[in-house]
């Protein structure tokens, strides 16, 4: 394992000095192409095993890892599409990182394992998988590796090549009311059995204490960690909800599923469902994965394939 990760780390160093000219090959023409779960098949067949590979290495040392790998995920595809913004580091005056938005400052993390899973996956086949594709893949696989359920990650993506941080400051907040929840989810066109079972991946990971509905004790840090699920914080089941119907959500912006004065004809009798019925969470958390994994890709001519999740390919090395 240790030989793997400085092989990575070394891999880093030479894909930094490659100018892969063109776009990636791998790629069919025209904008509007459909996302399709065989997409790689041909260009890169190893892409899922390499993401595997990288994740359950990085897990070993950082338990948290899968929880932050999705959290990526769902905040790059609620900003302007699921294109690889969130990665893109500060690179003035072309690129204001979103990175460093209050939603993701000091608690968005992971990103040096999408870049060994971008180093390695340039290795195996150059210029072929997009770093949106690497987070989608990342957030089955590490659901999976948790416990969860699997799906089919529909690929094709493209990277984008600019940042929104207008839209990245509207980012679903732990302190958001539910009727502003639904509203931030109708936008992507996702209902409120999407909302409440993305939301249900706060089964495991953690969060700062000060985002928490009890807060910080006396004394505490803001960054204290809390375990987001205390029944089970490092396995994605269902007990999420159970905690909810007890009263015991960690953040506000998941009780309010249950609490909120609206929650009775709209979220609360899902979240019921949910808790009583685990396959049913699974069944549905997948399926709006795969729902929120299709917002505005970009397919075809549109975007590039970077080189390095953190810069466009037109900065060069």
């Amino acid at each position: 394992m240790a030989s793997l990760g400085l092989q990575l780390v070394a891999f880093c160093a030479v894909v930094l000095l490659l100018a892969l000219a063109g776009a990636a090959h791998g790629y069919p023409r025209g904008s509007g192409s459909p996302l399709s779960s065989a997409f790689y098949d041909d260009s890169c067949p190893s892409a899922y095993d390499i993401v595997r590979r990288v994740i359950e290495h990085a897990r070993v040392s950082d338990p948290r890892i899968p929880a932050s790998l999705i959290r990526l995920h769902f905040h790059d595809c609620f900003v302007q599409g699921c294109d690889g913004s969130l990665l893109l580091d500060e690179d003035l005056p072309a690129i204001q990182t979103e990175k460093d938005v209050p939603a993701n400052d000091k608690s968005a993390r992971g990103f040096e394992v999408v870049d060994d899973i971008k180093c390695a996956l340039e290795e195996a086949c150059p210029g072929i998988v997009s770093c949106a594709d690497i987070l989608a893949l990342a957030a089955e696989i590490s659901v999976e590796l948790s416990g969860g359920p699997t799906w089919k990650v529909l690929l094709g993506r493209r990277d984008g090549t600019t940042t929104n941080i207008e839209a990245a400051n509207n980012l679903p907040s732990p302190f958001d009311s539910l009727e502003l929840l639904q509203e931030k989810f109708r936008n992507f066109n996702l209902e409120d059995t999407d909302l409440v079972a993305l939301q249900g991946a706060h089964t495991f990971g953690k969060a700062q204490c000060q985002f928490t509905q009890a807060n910080c004790a006396a004394g505490q840090p803001d960054d204290t960690l809390e375990n987001l699920d205390e029944v089970t914080p490092k396995v994605f089941d269902n007990k999420y909800y159970g905690n909810l119907l007890h009263g015991r959500a960690k953040l506000a912006s998941d009780q309010v599923m249950l609490s909120d004065p609206v929650a009775e004809a709209t979220t609360a009798p899902i979240v019921h469902r949910f808790a009583g019925n685990q396959e049913d969470f699974f069944r549905n958390f997948a399926a709006s994965m795969v729902k929120m994994g299709n917002i505005a890709p970009l397919t075809g001519n549109d975007g590039e394939i970077r080189k390095s999740c953190r810069r466009i390919n037109s900065k060069g090395y």
